[in-house]
């Protein structure tokens, strides 16, 4: 059947037409696997008291979160859908909470709960990057950190009980081979690769500051009577919170170990590094790195944090 056009043109009756003649320009193949959800973590996380505190002020916290699609009805040839759909992106977070009474318990646990209510409410998750949206999700993860500050400050404010609580908090979010690492106080992150260790933080702590400034040397650091006063942290009595946040690239094989100054200040990076070649399992890992701190004295709660990646070429 056919039909004429307004210039008189015949044309074909659109049900005599065949559909599978055009292109699908928007079906994008990588929408069948994308690179983040293909990555796999072996995870374990552990937390003890130590020898010589009263309570655990340390908490810690690590997630899976993202987006899919699967489809369940349709009558669109399947060929031209993916039948499921996944992004995933990985949390780790560690905060070791300082300040008198439960001051400090509440606030690294209070730390943690905050910023994932403000991550769960916020209505567009960065789940695939470019140069921009990584720019991006840096500059919410530094406002994020300031609202952590200010609840924690705030709640202080209402109970006289917490008066001068705070705390530390180092988070490690992993979308893909990209790696984010923010950092407030002096717990660490860390990536081994091939066996070699890294440290990807820097102390916000007086001693490491006069470091910097050529004061004292590097190595005098571990040992400086004031290795432990911060010069940032979360809730606390300063006005304002310095953020330090860094991009990473990620490759298979990659361990990345978080931990409070609980283990650093019992076992040096080069401790570290050698007690993690001992044990590939995170959670046997885990375990190695606290009996050792805990061996070598544990004067402080210790906790680590401790992944390994399984990342496929793409």
């Amino acid at each position: 059947m056919t039909q004429t056009g307004s210039r008189g043109h015949a044309v074909k009756d659109s049900t005599e037409i065949d559909t599978g003649e055009f292109p699908l320009p928007l079906l994008d193949a990588e929408l069948r696997q994308t690179p983040s959800s293909s990555v796999r973590i072996d995870v374990a996380a552990l937390s003890d008291r130590g020898k010589v505190r009263e309570r655990n002020e340390d908490h810690y916290y690590v997630a899976r979160g993202g987006r899919h699609v699967t489809t369940l009805i349709t009558n669109v040839p399947p060929e031209d859908l993916p039948s499921q759909f996944t992004e995933t992106g990985y949390l780790m977070i560690v905060a070791d909470g300082m300040g008198g009474h439960a001051g400090g318990e509440v606030a690294s646990r209070m730390a943690i709960a905050t910023l994932m209510n403000i991550i769960v409410h916020v209505p567009d998750w960065i789940l695939r990057l470019d140069d921009e949206h990584a720019q991006k999700l840096m500059e919410r993860a530094v406002v994020r950190y300031r609202e952590v500050h200010e609840a924690l400050q705030k709640k202080a404010r209402l109970d006289p009980r917490l008066h001068g609580m705070g705390t530390t908090m180092t988070a490690a979010y992993s979308l893909g081979n990209d790696l984010f690492v923010t950092q407030v106080g002096d717990s660490r992150a860390y990536l081994i690769r091939g066996g070699r260790l890294e440290r990807l933080t820097r102390d916000q702590t007086q001693a490491q500051m006069y470091a910097d400034l050529g004061v004292i040397s590097q190595q005098e650091v571990a040992r400086h009577r004031l290795r432990h006063v911060l010069t940032s942290a979360l809730g606390g009595s300063q006005k304002d919170v310095h953020v330090d946040i860094q991009r990473w690239k990620l490759a298979d094989g990659d361990r990345l170990l978080l931990c409070s100054d609980g283990l650093t200040d019992m076992i040096d990076d080069a401790g570290i590094a050698d007690l993690l070649g001992r044990e590939t399992r995170s959670d046997q890992a885990c375990r190695i790195l606290v009996d050792a701190a805990l061996a070598n004295g544990g004067k402080d709660n210790i906790t680590v944090v401790l992944a390994r990646y399984s990342i496929p070429e793409h």
